[in-house]
Formats: structure tokens, sequence, C-alpha cells
């Protein structure tokens, strides 16, 4: 598993789909998570103050960004001259894409990605219907909000994740992450 001590980390970009439930995954595992946003908009929002990681104001904030966070980890619309992700680099700070980080996190998981054009959620909320139905311990990462699960990340030591693949460019590599996850199918 990536994470294996409790860690300070910052989420820049927090308010996306992704990112503030990948917020949520990582406080509820116990670690001291921050973020930043220039906007963030419902469901974000309200689930972010109900955790109690909803930013006290907009923007960005280089002065949140000190030495002492163990991780800085980066949404999709962060750009390569966000004020945050300057600061952290200045002061040396281990800085990972959000893409990057779910890929290290995954390293010793049997991953299933979900890729294609059309009807990924959908196929993804079958396969983890499944799997929660069949009581097997994974994690998952889906775009969308599905019945039955509290937010669309989670992440442990589970032997397996189920992704759902995009095509959108990583914030700070600038090219499409899905095709390049090895995908391995359960037998």
């Amino acid at each position: 598993m990536y994470l294996v001590k409790i860690m300070k980390i910052h989420l820049i970009a927090i308010g996306g789909s992704i990112m503030h439930n990948l917020a949520i995954c990582l406080q509820k595992a116990g670690h001291n998570v921050t973020g930043s946003d220039d906007e963030i908009y419902e469901p974000a929002r309200t689930k972010l103050a109900d955790y109690g990681l909803l930013p006290s104001k907009m923007g960005w904030q280089p002065d949140q960004i000190t030495v002492d966070l163990d991780l800085v980890i980066l949404g999709m619309h962060a750009k390569a001259d966000n004020p945050e992700l300057t600061r952290a680099q200045t002061i040396g700070l281990k800085v990972v894409s959000f893409p990057e980080y779910v890929g290290r996190h995954s390293e010793p998981q049997k991953r299933v990605v979900v890729c294609g054009s059309h009807g990924k959620t959908t196929t993804t909320s079958m396969i983890l219907h499944v799997l929660k139905f069949q009581n097997r311990h994974f994690d998952y990462l889906v775009g969308a909000q599905l019945r039955g699960f509290e937010t669309m990340v989670s992440l442990s030591d589970a032997p397996l994740i189920v992704i759902e693949g995009d095509e959108y460019l990583s914030s700070i590599d600038r090219y499409p992450r899905s095709g390049i996850i090895i995908l391995i199918f359960l037998s």
C-alpha cells in the first residue's frame, strides 16, 4: 500500500468530483488532510463541509504549503503555474498528480480498469455491486455517486481495486492516464 503511516496531505483542487472523495477517504483512514480550490460546487461543497474539509476561503493559498506536509496531491484542474504547486516545488515537497497517487497506491493490488467510449460508469457500477454482494474486500474509484456507496473512492489494503478509467489529462504530466494502467481481469 502506498500510504503506510499517518501523513499530513494537502490536495490542490480539492473540489473536483474525485478529489473531494479522495480527501474524505484519506481523512477516514486517519490522515491529516487539507485542501484548496478556486471554486467548489455541489455536491462537493456539502460533502467537504460535512467532514470538516471545506477550505475556509476559496482560492489558492500558498501559505498553506509548509515544510511539515508529507505529500501534495494535484487535482486535474491545477495548472503548472498554480501558486501552491510552485511553493511546494520551491520548498522541495513530494508532489504527485491524482492519477500517479492512485497508480502508486494500487501497485500491489489486482487492478480492474473499465475503459471505453460509453458505459464505463454503468459497467463499473455493476462490477462494484456484484463484489459488494459477494462480500469481497475491494477498493474502487468511480466518477459518479453510486447508490449503496458513501463515497466514490475507497483506498485500503484490499487485494483488488476497480477503477473507472477516463481520458482526462493529468494536471501536470499532460497526457491521458487510463491508457497506461495495466488491465487485469478477474478469472
